[in-house]
């Protein structure tokens, strides 16, 4: 008796996992299937007001100049399939989450900059996200210090990532760097970047490209990718 008692009970205990498990493969596949695959995604950079618009309070002088070809870059990579992911940063508005040189811009009733809500935090008008688009928010240079980018990415199956945005000292540079050493393909489109001066960004992308980062035009980057 004890036996068949036993026998039912384990039927029972392997019917359940079974279903269990079916369950949790259609709940997986479920959730793969809604995953969108990319193998190269467009990492746009901090194009916000403060950053690009002359009253911006970190304007970049060569940052608006790079608006068109950031713009076109984006068209063509929605075209090819690409992942589009807009960088931008956030600051709260007592600059508590700041690198520790731009504390001082929000002291003694200095309104910081890239505060969520104002002007100088938005996107350049130039600069459309549309749907499918992703966005990303940063608190230091490299879009992936501390941000959920690279997760993102690799749930995609992306390789390679080609970037565009300002500076390029800073969050360029950091950036690329980043995803160079996570192992992504990376390509820095020099006609989509920018500096406060042409002799910066001749300075990075010289040292960049002797890293073994891609630093190629627009039309190269459409022929190529």
């Amino acid at each position: 008796m004890a036996d068949a008692i036993n026998k039912k009970f384990i039927y029972i205990m392997k019917k359940f996992i079974f279903s269990l498990l079916v369950a949790l493969a259609t709940v997986t596949g479920s959730a793969q299937s809604k995953t969108k695959v990319a193998e190269t995604a467009l990492i746009i950079i901090d194009m916000q007001n403060d950053f690009v618009d002359p009253k911006g309070v970190l304007c970049v002088a060569g940052a608006a100049a790079t608006i068109p070809a950031i713009a076109d870059l984006a068209d063509y990579g929605r075209s090819k399939g690409w992942q589009i992911v807009h960088i931008v940063r956030e600051h709260r508005p007592n600059g508590l989450d700041v690198d520790e040189p731009r504390v001082p811009l929000f002291v003694d009733g200095k309104p910081g900059y890239c505060v969520p809500g104002t002007w100088g935090c938005e996107i350049v008008p130039g600069i459309p996200v549309k749907e499918g688009d992703m966005r990303v928010v940063k608190f230091r240079n490299s879009a992936f210090f501390q941000t959920q980018l690279d997760l993102i990415l690799r749930r995609m199956g992306v390789k390679t990532v080609v970037l565009a945005g300002t500076q390029y000292p800073n969050c360029v540079r950091g950036t690329a760097n980043d995803a160079m050493s996570l192992n992504y393909e990376t390509v820095v489109c020099t006609d989509a970047c920018s500096a406060k001066t042409p002799a910066v960004a001749e300075a990075n992308v010289f040292d960049m490209r002797n890293m073994g980062i891609k630093c190629i035009s627009l039309a190269e980057v459409k022929s190529k990718y």
